[in-house]
């Protein structure tokens, strides 16, 4: 081969895979990709489950993907989290991409900082409400280093957690002296958006069931203690109407735990006499649902950590997610006895590295298009250590 044709080779190689073209398995991958550094102002508490795993799924898809994840934990003290902002978009040696949350509403002045020091940004769970949203527009209009955010249907999964309910409820007439089927609500908060989202998809479960009604819809700052509580309270207020409560909606497992001891301690034997559902896909829970006492636990939704690596290396890499949307949603799904065994072990021992999350970036000409869904992700595990096929 003649040196001029060489070289013509050698060019018309690197320009394809800097174009995605020769990328391997069909993947974008830019020629000169480098490795990543990744900050996440964790808004949750150290030992918080969901949280937690958020960081950990992160640290996973790192590891896969060649990003350094540093996470910075705010102690769910939104002060803290805007002053490890602050702190991160000061730094001499700035991150290539910052992560946050807008938990109460507190990202909106960290993300205004980032845009003046030159940050990116990506907006998980919790994206622009209100006020906010309307001043800021979306992503990349006012703010150009907000690339984007990533969350999840949770309005769906709310009304699914709903349904499952009603319709358990209904196999077993668990109806009151009026007729009607009875269930108490529990939220986290009133002000958070994947609060509101959970709450308005069991609004409109309950909308479309006219055999329904939610006695009360009571808020329990996201714990298991104050939804023992509160759950408690309502009860003993059922018992004296002379209502026979169907069913507990909870909008996270350690509330739906809370509920469960909550109903025991009342003489119910949930399962069998009512139906408890929460939303995390925890350990705890998982545990519960073996145990025939918990009907099911939404989400998943804590992968949103790895997925927002996956959108991060594509975006370094060329493959900018904004080329459908700069705004990504990703489905939750329901855990059952039916399907708990397909991902349960992977819950119980944390076991992210068992990811393979190269499998879920975009591939070329296909930027912005990805499937997160529960199927795609039993499908990219590996066995675990000591199991062979």
């Amino acid at each position: 081969m003649t040196r001029p044709m060489t070289i013509f080779l050698r060019i018309l190689l690197a320009v394809g895979m800097a174009c995605g073209v020769l990328a391997p398995a069909g993947r974008v991958v830019a020629a000169d990709a480098k490795s990543l550094n990744i900050v996440f102002v964790n808004p949750g508490k150290t030992g918080e489950v969901y949280w937690d795993m958020v960081a950990q799924t992160m640290q996973a898809a790192g590891r896969k993907l060649d990003a350094h994840v540093e996470v910075l934990t705010s102690e769910r003290n939104y002060r803290t989290m805007q002053e490890l902002g602050f702190g991160v978009v000061a730094r001499p040696d700035k991150p290539d991409f910052l992560i946050l949350s807008n938990e109460e509403s507190a990202a909106v002045p960290i993300l205004e900082a980032a845009e003046v020091a030159g940050v990116k940004t990506l907006l998980l769970s919790n994206t622009l409400i209100g006020e906010d949203a309307a001043r800021l527009g979306p992503p990349r209009q006012t703010l150009k280093t907000w690339l984007g955010d990533i969350t999840t249907d949770l309005q769906t999964a709310g009304a699914r957690m709903a349904n499952a309910l009603i319709s358990a409820a209904r196999a077993e007439k668990w109806q009151s002296p009026d007729g009607k089927i009875h269930i108490l609500g529990i939220g986290g908060d009133e002000i958070t958006p994947a609060s509101i989202a959970r709450n308005a998809g069991l609004q409109l479960a309950v909308a479309a069931a006219p055999d329904v009604v939610v006695d009360r819809m009571l808020f329990a700052n996201w714990t298991q203690s104050e939804a023992e509580q509160v759950t408690a309270n309502y009860l003993s207020w059922a018992a004296r109407k002379e209502i026979r409560p169907a069913g507990i909606w909870a909008g996270n497992d350690p509330m739906a735990l809370g509920a469960l001891r909550a109903a025991t301690a009342a003489g119910l034997m949930p399962g069998r006499n009512i139906q408890v559902v929460g939303l995390n896909w925890s350990e705890d829970a998982l545990r519960e649902i073996r145990a025939g006492r918990l009907l099911l636990t939404d989400g998943g939704h804590f992968l949103l950590g790895g997925w927002s690596i996956v959108l991060l290396r594509d975006y370094a890499d060329g493959c900018d997610f904004a080329a459908t949307s700069p705004r990504v949603e990703a489905k939750t799904s329901a855990i059952t006895r039916d399907n708990l065994a397909a991902v349960g072990d992977l819950i119980k021992t944390r076991a992210f590295d068992r990811i393979d999350f190269a499998r879920f970036r975009a591939r070329a000409g296909r930027c912005g298009q990805y499937d997160f869904s529960v199927d795609a992700l039993i499908s990219s595990l590996t066995l675990p250590e000591g199991i062979a096929d």
